[in-house]
């Protein structure tokens, strides 16, 4: 009998660390191009895993243009359109760079754009702190499925998935290891995924 470490993975690996080293330095590049440098730049990671990559993208942005991007955290629990249908979410901290954001260029970053409801509660809880010049959006892996009007900016991964799959990142920060897993879907011999 296979002990519980010999046991494989769900799904199958679409991303493996070095996959999402050379996703977050292009997304990096990307940002410093479009901003024509690092001037005025505030990265806002979205919990839970937004934020190790809002700081991963700051230390390649501190390598390639040797000045510290300000990162934040932004929490979008109390903006979700869905909360009285998942009432038990946990909040977690909002947490500001001490310069707030007003008049900066904010890249609120997130790890898989779906179907757009995240992004739009945070825009709602970036109103309510401040004035950005403009606001953008990076993501490690867009999936598809928009039910809103929303794009992102800077992706890492476009990953076309069925709406029975279900993505899996794992961050080493969050979970010890980097991946990102396709899970579930109606190919021969896997269950369908719940999403």
């Amino acid at each position: 009998m296979p002990t519980h470490a010999q046991v494989p993975a769900e799904g199958r690996v679409v991303l493996d660390a070095g996959d999402i080293s050379r996703a977050v330095t292009r997304i990096s590049h990307e940002i410093l191009e479009r901003n024509k440098g690092a001037e005025d730049l505030l990265l806002l990671g979205l919990h839970t895993r937004g934020v190790p990559l809002a700081h991963r993208i700051a230390a390649s942005i501190a390598t390639v243009e040797g000045t510290q991007v300000p990162v934040g955290s932004l929490d979008v629990t109390m903006y979700r359109d869905d909360l009285r249908s998942h009432p038990t979410r946990a909040p977690h901290r909002t947490e500001l760079p001490a310069a707030g954001l007003d008049g900066k260029t904010v890249v609120l970053v997130d790890d898989v754009l779906y179907s757009g409801r995240t992004i739009r509660a945070a825009l709602d809880a970036l109103s309510d702190l401040g004035r950005p010049a403009a606001v953008r959006l990076a993501v490690l892996v867009d999936r598809g499925h928009r039910e809103l009007p929303i794009r992102a900016d800077h992706v890492g991964k476009n990953l076309p998935t069925a709406r029975s799959e279900r993505v899996s990142l794992r961050l080493a920060e969050t979970d010890g290891e980097d991946e990102v897993r396709i899970v579930g879907g109606t190919t021969v011999g896997s269950q369908e995924g719940t999403a």
